[in-house]
């Protein structure tokens, strides 16, 4: 993009001081100042808010392990149980087929 000179700068202000008048001009100046100030605010605290974002990201708090249960065994520990459980109908079931022996005799 060229650089403007003085002529053209002072033919943009005269384009301006035609389409808004003498008197609004310093206005419409003001408003657009106000404008930006917020805008600058915002986007501050937008960034601002992404550095936070990103700062809880990169370090996130890891609760205990000791505290927190496991939410479904493990297969190891399914595994056991399934093996306690046979164990103890095989058990249960001896004593009872030992009876029917007993009394077939």
């Amino acid at each position: 993009m060229p650089n403007l000179g003085p002529m053209e700068w002072i033919l943009i202000l005269l384009v301006l001081i035609l389409l808004f008048g003498a008197k609004k001009l310093p206005d419409t100046a003001r408003a657009l100042g106000q404008s930006l100030r917020m805008f600058k605010k915002e986007t501050s605290k937008m960034s601002e808010e992404d550095e936070a974002r990103q700062t809880v990201k990169a370090e996130p708090v890891a609760p205990p392990a000791a505290q927190i249960p496991p939410a479904t065994p493990s297969v190891e520990e399914r595994l056991r149980a399934l093996e306690e459980e046979n164990r103890k109908l095989r058990e249960s079931q001896q004593p009872v087929s030992s009876q029917n022996e007993q009394r077939s005799n």
